[in-house]
């Protein structure tokens, strides 16, 4: 009987292994190829879905199949948002928010950045999750740029943790999460939407 017993528990144990780790909710990338804009094309008329994805194990299968940033063509852009969520100002989970930004003059730079953004996202390490809509890498000639979306931009507590001081603000937690130390700036998307240039920083941290 104990033989029996012994020679089950490899099976068990292998089974066990099999069983996928799911994620709090699922994620969904995009990608929008901007090297070739057809002429008249809208804004957005070139974003695509891509996979959406509620594993652990999906999440490495699709990151590893799918190019890095550093490989993309230049102009081309890729989204990793909350499913659901479109990587759209118009969208509403978007409509009222704005986004933290960080430029990069390494491709491999981009890269790390990328990968451990990903990875806070997917695994919830940010305190006001709900806040989170979701990460975009830009690949451009002469400096990338990734930047984290957000739902409330007005919500200057979930930003950057102005006046509480047991959680950390979602701008700080990322400059934790990515590993830098020079400043980041915030911008909010109502202010893109009416300048022509690049939108002014709201908060900084």
């Amino acid at each position: 009987m104990a033989s029996e017993v012994a020679a089950a528990i490899p099976e068990i144990t292998v089974e066990a292994e099999k069983q996928p780790h799911k994620l709090e909710r699922q994620w969904t990338f995009w990608f929008d190829n901007q090297s070739k804009p057809k002429q008249g094309a809208a804004w957005g008329s070139s974003l695509r879905k891509g996979y959406t994805f509620d594993t652990v194990e999906e999440f490495w299968c699709l990151y590893n199949q799918i190019f890095k940033p550093s490989n993309f063509s230049v102009n081309a852009e890729f989204h990793l948002f909350k499913a659901g969520v479109e990587p759209k100002w118009e969208d509403p989970e978007c409509a009222n928010g704005g986004k933290w930004t960080v430029t990069s003059n390494k491709k491999s730079d981009l890269d790390n950045m990328w990968l451990e953004t990903l990875m806070a996202l997917i695994g919830e390490q940010f305190d006001d999750t709900d806040e989170i809509c979701g990460v975009v890498a830009s690949v451009r000639q002469k400096q990338d740029k990734l930047s984290l979306w957000t739902k409330t931009a007005a919500n200057e507590a979930a930003q950057y943790s102005v006046e509480t001081d047991y959680e950390m603000g979602i701008g700080r937690k990322w400059k934790e999460v990515i590993d830098i130390t020079d400043k980041i700036s915030y911008s909010f998307h109502d202010d893109s939407r009416r300048e022509s240039r690049a939108p002014r920083s709201r908060y900084q941290v």
